[in-house]
């Protein structure tokens, strides 16, 4: 719960803002729709080049002071600039400073976030047992779609409820001051708990990494590989994921003429279909290894993307199918992301080796996908364009599988690298 609720809090400000593109880019932006659009999605993506900086800062701290106490700084500063969001005035009434606001607070929200996800993937990991890190795991990731279901549904509430003028004039701001009390929960929990048993082992034998420039030495000349081979499946993680879910209202109101409220329909039923199929994956996983999940997965979007994208042109309920089978294909991999990722990394290098690489890859690929395919398909004309863009990282991530050690069953104890 300490984990998944503070992946939840962050997944639950993505959500928002990309459901609420629409009325955030009217009231903060400047211009006409497509372009004002177009700076909301620029600013959504400028947030994710700070957050290789978050890694850089927060990951060492974990390994040093404990997993802990990083994400309980990270998810409090997360949770009050979406708060801040919330209460930003509007282009009309401040004029430049509205969207300069904005793009300051996403830069705040991009820092914290670059210790969150790898703290909180590397905190549960630890904390599973050995034979069941893939099951327990995978609720990080149902806290990631509950988040982001959450923050769908209460755009979509919001809407039905006020009506389009109240939700273009002030309605749009209701749900990013959800962003205090889920932070405070999450808060809460952690500050409840004590650090993981694996990383309590090597502080009390003295293993832990001295100081920041030490470590960040150590992970470039002797785990130089897991950090590569880590960046290239995140290629394929997060550019489908932003694709598929942040991007997706975006895209279907404007590329396919969905009504707006159609828009937050589908990928709102495709992400609670994909929820409950997101232990059974973990479980998988403990069984069969992580692996064999990941070749499924990429080689199954490689093939689909382009039908998946074709069935979503054709209507309301082709948007949904081929919603959910892009989902389902996808899910073994995000169901398994925090058993896969933190036991590439020995425990004293770990929050940091799995922070670093998994955000300096989701900056250049994951957080800019919307605005890259938004910009591609005003520039082409071409509404596949979101698929060519899933087939291209899936490739990536598939010349990284041959060179990634299996880990399902082995230990994370010590200062040993699992599986090696």
């Amino acid at each position: 719960m300490a984990s998944a609720l503070g992946n939840a809090t962050e997944w639950f400000d993505y959500g928002i803002y990309a459901y609420g593109i629409a009325y955030l880019s009217g009231a903060l932006f400047p211009g006409t729709t497509e372009k004002a659009t177009l700076f909301a999605l620029a600013t959504f993506a400028i947030s994710f080049l700070i957050r290789p900086l978050g890694g850089l800062f927060w990951g060492p701290l974990g390994d040093r002071y404990g997993r802990k106490t990083v994400l309980s700084l990270t998810i409090v500063i997360m949770s009050a600039a979406t708060l801040a969001i919330g209460l930003v005035p509007s282009y009309a009434a401040i004029g430049f400073w509205s969207p300069a606001l904005l793009v300051l607070l996403r830069l705040v929200q991009g820092f914290s976030t670059g210790g969150e996800y790898g703290g909180a993937a590397t905190f549960m990991a630890e904390y599973a047992p050995d034979e069941h890190r893939g099951f327990y795991g995978s609720f990080l990731e149902v806290g990631t779609l509950a988040g982001f279901s959450l923050g769908a549904l209460l755009m979509l509430g919001c809407s039905m409820v006020l009506g389009e003028p109240a939700m273009q004039a002030w309605g749009w701001r209701l749900p990013f001051l959800v962003a205090a009390p889920l932070g405070l929960a999450g808060l809460y929990l952690r500050s409840r708990i004590e650090d993981t048993p694996v990383f309590r082992e090597i502080e009390v034998i003295g293993a832990k990494e001295r100081g920041h420039l030490r470590e960040l030495r150590d992970l470039l000349r002797r785990f130089r590989m897991p950090l590569i081979v880590l960046g290239m499946l995140v290629v394929a993680l997060n550019v489908v994921n932003y694709t598929l879910l942040s991007y997706m209202p975006t895209y279907l109101q404007l590329r396919l003429g969905l009504t707006s409220e159609q828009a937050l329909y589908v990928p709102i039923v495709g992400m609670l279909f994909m929820i409950p199929f997101l232990p059974a994956a973990g479980a998988l996983s403990d069984r069969f290894g992580r692996k064999p999940l990941w070749w499924a997965s990429l080689a199954g979007l490689l093939v689909m993307a382009i039908p998946a994208y074709e069935l979503m042109a054709t209507g309301i309920a082709g948007a949904i199918a081929g919603f959910v089978l892009l989902g389902l294909l996808y899910v073994p991999q995000l169901a398994t992301i925090s058993s896969t990722f933190p036991a590439m990394f020995p425990t004293h290098v770990r929050f940091a080796g799995v922070a670093i690489s998994y955000n300096v890859s989701t900056s250049l690929f994951g957080g800019t996908a919307p605005v890259i395919n938004s910009w591609a398909i005003g520039e082409t004309g071409d509404i596949l364009i979101p698929a060519y863009a899933m087939m291209a990282a899936c490739s990536v991530g598939l010349a990284a599988m041959p060179f990634l050690v299996e880990t399902a069953g082995q230990s994370l104890r010590g200062i040993g690298t699992p599986g090696t």
